[in-house]
């Protein structure tokens, strides 16, 4: 099965094929850095993640280009309001460029802890004033740009495919404006390219229309021409960015070089609250640190960042997800299972007892793998090849509980449990434990002993020596499990 992905502009499902033979481009918006990263953004940026580790996973060789944008994203998404860094600055008493680079230091730690590969070029807009404003003179000198009283807009008469992303047509677009229209546009349609400065506004730069800075959208474009090129294979980004903010992109991009700007445009579907988008704007996120700590009134307890990651990986990028905590303790707990199978998994591995692997655990295996391509080849259904992951899982806890010791074996499900769960999916870690090593031996033996202890106080009714040894184990990171003949431990 070929590689296919959903293109918004096309709005269909299309066969990926690269403008270079085994290379690809990505560009994704990334964050305006005046907050912490909530879990809105994990959704997008884990989506994203997912299609660069996949691609590698093909063979491409790919140039992953996500922005931080630290100057021009205004209070109303568009020409008009306040700069959001500029208005988080001064609430928290910080010069801008201060309060971006703290946030986009967090924002990173974020992304890291969701084992998000880092872009190969992570641009800043404020980086990028020079490229900007060559941008606006070109588009001024093609007849595409007006001037007026320091700012610049895009004229959007000018360019007849106004609107094929997002399938609507300018006369939807006035009726459902929010703002006030700015005077100094000929057609309230029209976007700023560059907005004059006031003397008091604490980012600006010097252009040939005066002081100021530049629009949101022109930032991306410039970015993106930059790095990949006139034309780029892929574009990703929110759905919520679809308009105003790439449709802005494609007018600017393709009016100035006269070709189409991206091949395949992706966007994911947003975090939901009781059915509301999760944003900071309607005050209703939470941001990730809250939720690895448990530092929020809607969470009962803190997560591991991998299960937020497999929380996101439980439905189709472009489909919502309405957060609950419920939904995140599931997903720690189905993080915990796959953990827990891997270690034991890595464990059984030695040089010796390797053999030959059992035909009818290599035909199953075999079955599996065809089932996860397929399912990531279709559009990155991570739903279905996390269900993969999991269907491995039974399969090895199977041959564990059956005594099963074939090193070869267990090999072979560890390489997929790597492939798929860790190069794709990032969800399983390399550093796991590879070896039954004897450190891992004498806990085990150690253990073992500290839960023959508790039973027998359970069978003389000492609850409280009992409660002593498992609470005394929970601190050192082992938890114990009671079932129905034995007790069995887990590390945390």
């Amino acid at each position: 099965m070929s590689f296919e992905l959903y293109n918004s502009l096309t709005r269909t499902k299309e066969e990926f094929k690269p403008l270079k033979k085994g290379k690809a481009g990505v560009y994704v918006c990334g964050p305006t850095v005046y907050g912490h990263a909530h879990l809105g953004h994990a959704k997008s940026y884990v989506s994203f993640d997912i299609l660069v580790r996949y691609m590698r996973y093909l063979g491409y060789s790919v140039t992953y280009v996500q922005n931080i944008t630290d100057v021009g994203h205004l209070t109303d998404d568009a020409d008009q309001g306040e700069d959001k860094l500029a208005v988080a600055a001064e609430k928290e008493k910080k010069h801008p460029m201060a309060l971006a680079e703290f946030y986009t230091r967090s924002f990173f730690e974020d992304m890291d802890s969701l084992n998000c590969v880092r872009p190969d070029i992570s641009p800043r807009a404020s980086g990028h004033i020079i490229e900007q404003i060559e941008l606006v003179k070109k588009l001024l000198k093609k007849g595409f740009a007006y001037e007026v009283n320091g700012s610049v807009y895009f004229d959007v008469s000018k360019f007849k495919d106004y609107g094929k992303l997002s399938g609507r047509n300018v006369e939807d677009m006035l009726a459902g404006a929010r703002v006030e229209v700015s005077p100094e546009k000929k057609a309230p349609a029209d976007f700023a390219l560059w907005k004059k400065a006031e003397p008091n506004h604490i980012m600006q730069w010097p252009s040939p229309w005066g002081m100021g800075y530049p629009g949101w959208h022109l930032e991306c474009s410039a970015m993106s021409m930059k790095y990949l090129g006139s034309t780029i294979d892929i574009h990703g980004g929110g759905l919520e960015n679809q308009f105003p903010h790439h449709e802005c992109e494609i007018a600017q991009s393709e009016a100035a070089n006269g070709v189409p700007f991206v091949r395949y445009w992706l966007h994911n579907n947003m975090v939901t609250v009781d059915g509301q988008k999760m944003g900071k704007s309607l005050n209703n996120f939470i941001t990730l640190k809250q939720a690895f700590l448990g530092a929020h009134e809607r969470l009962t307890k803190s997560y591991e960042p991998l299960a937020v990651r497999q929380l996101i990986l439980n439905s189709h990028y472009r489909s919502p997800i309405d957060f609950s905590d419920a939904a995140l303790f599931a997903a720690q707990s189905g993080y915990e299972k796959i953990t827990e199978t891997v270690k034991a998994v890595r464990k059984k591995i030695t040089a010796e007892n390797q053999g030959e692997v059992d035909s009818g655990v290599a035909s199953q295996l075999e079955q599996l793998e065809a089932k996860f391509e397929n399912a990531m080849n279709d559009d990155l259904n991570t739903s279905i090849a996390l269900s993969v992951v999991f269907e491995i899982v039974r399969l090895a806890n199977g041959l564990l509980e059956n005594g099963d010791t074939n090193s070869a074996t267990f090999s072979v499900i560890d390489d997929l449990f790597g492939r798929f769960g860790g190069d794709c999916l990032g969800i399983v870690k390399d550093e796991y434990s590879q070896s039954g090593a004897a450190d891992d031996a004498m806990v085990d033996k150690l253990v073992g002993i500290l839960i023959e202890q508790r039973n027998a106080a359970r069978k003389t009714k000492d609850f409280a020596a009992s409660d002593a040894i498992r609470a005394q184990l929970d601190e050192a990171g082992i938890v114990l499990e009671d079932k129905a003949d034995q007790t069995v431990w887990r590390s945390k």
